[in-house]
């Protein structure tokens, strides 16, 4: 009876143990490639399934009974500036997988026959496509690079080695090769992976990516591939980090989604894909992509209070008011100051003005003579056309008068955000620059989306400034106001205050005096020595 027991539960391990080892069984997958195979690519007559591999007798040096020949091609690695290791010639067991998938050497050249096994259908090497990488592993997942704790400081995203789990090995070196991803003898979970890749648990299992609420930013393979990428760095499933968003911010999805109609309006930042391609890690060409403003891996819906930095762009770098880098952005305008500040690629002023500052980190510093209150309050404690919700306290975000004309904040129904518009420049309402334009409400429905233009405390109303005489004289506001501000390094509180910085294509010097310039005399109260439309203007005062 105990013998019988006995048999029983080693005749059912033994059965378990069968259907496991059926489970991982490389006979049902691509890397059976006799000629009993179902596969595409297989022999012509060879019927051994691991001759391709392995051979008992007379192989290679190299564990575990090597039967290839290794490829001596010299390869591109990987290098991209977000990889702080430095990926070095392949080794070990890439070298070893590389000797079918680098389409050097044919799929039957073993070293245990003298003639090449004839494969079906004249095939020699692995045709072009994700399984043949080719000599040029630039746009693959990088390999043969020691992956220790010495990354971890500047990738906090990246697991501590010493707590991967054992699926997911190392070599014996400590270096990520082919088979830290790949297990070349089990298919079970597709692609010969070592584990799930369900909601990409095996990316996540090194790269402890944020979790966002927005779904399609959690699953990698939206945005990724890890071989043959279009876009070598970044491994990216486009070309490039905005066409890769473009594939799903795009016209098919339309609504909310479609920031393609957006950078393809009249005024849009500068997405070139040529410069992109030519040098993707060079500023200095003007080249703007999404993930310039944008971190798509912590990126959240909601809305934030100015200045505070919205949700919808993630965990970013910038460049806070003193003109130094941050790693994290934490109010909108030191993201725009990365590009608009000190290293502003832009040289000349979009209207010629009697005082030239490119560079907007200083229009709106804390110091500066008057400016928009983007980075602080404003200089002036006395605005009245102000509307409702806006006060001489406040502060407000670039993005209120920057950003899509179809936008929500716009009045429209598209996105929000500074992708593109058809007012220039990238402006969320019409503001008209040029001179012997006839005011109206929709000429500057930007100014007079947060100042009143009629009733006592409008700009027409010629409270603080006798505005309307000029307005009817078809003068812009553009013509005497510079809409961001005045640095404290170039103008003062007497001549620029009150954002004044004439237009000199539109207002010349004084001709009695000489003198192109406003004072401020007081509240309400000033002077101007100027010539515009033909009209002279020496030290003529105004006081309400």
């Amino acid at each position: 009876m105990k013998y019988t027991r006995l048999f029983i539960v080693v005749a059912a391990l033994g059965f378990a143990n069968a259907l496991v080892h059926a489970q991982q069984s490389i006979v049902d997958t691509p890397h059976n490639l006799s000629a009993g195979s179902i596969g595409n690519i297989r022999a012509s007559f060879e019927e051994q399934v691991c001759i391709f591999c392995h051979t008992p007798h007379n192989a290679s040096p190299i564990q575990p009974l090597w039967n290839r020949y290794l490829p001596v091609a010299a390869y591109s690695v990987y290098a991209s500036n977000s990889l702080d290791a430095n990926p070095g010639q392949p080794t070990g067991a890439s070298k070893m997988c590389l000797s079918c998938h680098d389409g050097t050497i044919a799929v039957g050249s073993v070293i245990s026959r003298d003639q090449i096994i004839q494969m079906a259908g004249g095939i020699t090497t692995l045709p072009p496509g994700s399984s043949n990488l080719g000599t040029d592993l630039s746009d693959d997942h990088p390999i043969s690079f020691v992956y220790d704790t010495s990354l971890l400081p500047n990738n906090p995203t990246l697991t501590d080695p010493n707590l991967l789990p054992p699926e997911v090995a190392l070599d014996v070196n400590r270096e990520v090769q082919c088979t830290t991803c790949h297990d070349a003898h089990d298919n079970s979970f597709g692609d010969f992976l070592v584990r799930d890749n369900t909601d990409s648990a095996l990316c996540y299992t090194c790269h402890q990516m944020p979790i966002t609420p927005i779904p399609t930013h959690n699953e990698c393979s939206s945005c990724h591939q890890p071989h043959t990428s279009p876009s070598g760095p970044y491994l990216l499933i486009a070309d490039g980090v905005t066409n890769t968003c473009l594939t799903c911010h795009n016209y098919r999805l339309g609504g909310g989604e479609n920031i393609q109609t957006d950078i393809e309006k009249f005024s849009a930042h500068n997405i070139d894909r040529s410069l992109f391609l030519a040098n993707p890690s060079d500023p200095s060409h003007g080249q703007v992509s999404c993930t310039d403003c944008h971190d798509p891996h912590s990126m959240m819906p909601g809305s934030a209070r100015a200045p505070s930095i919205h949700p919808s762009l993630g965990q970013v770098s910038g460049v806070n008011a003193s003109g130094a880098r941050v790693p994290k952005a934490s109010a909108e305008y030191e993201v725009c100051f990365k590009c608009h500040g000190d290293n502003a690629a832009i040289t000349s002023s979009y209207v010629p003005r009697q005082i030239t500052q490119t560079n907007t980190r200083l229009e709106f510093s804390p110091s500066a003579i008057s400016s928009h209150p983007v980075v602080g309050p404003g200089q002036n404690p006395d605005v009245p056309s102000l509307k409702p919700g806006w006060s001489e306290s406040s502060v407000m975000h670039c993005s209120d008068c920057h950003g899509s004309d179809t936008s929500k904040l716009a009045g429209g129904a598209g996105p929000n955000g500074v992708h593109g518009s058809n007012e220039e420049p990238l402006l969320i309402a019409r503001y008209e620059t040029a001179d012997y334009t006839p005011e109206s409400a929709s000429a500057y429905a930007l100014c007079y989306t947060c100042h009143w233009r009629d009733g006592k405390d409008g700009i027409l109303s010629d409270r603080s400034f006798p505005h309307s005489i000029h307005l009817d004289d078809n003068i812009s506001c553009s013509t005497c106001h510079d809409a961001h501000g005045i640095s404290s390094s170039q103008g003062n509180f007497v001549n620029n205050s009150h954002l004044i910085n004439f237009d000199t294509s539109i207002v010349f010097p004084d001709t009695i005096t000489g003198l192109l310039k406003y004072e401020t005399l007081g509240r309400f109260a000033g002077q101007c020595s100027v010539n515009c439309h033909g009209e002279n203007h020496s030290q003529k005062g105004y006081a309400q």
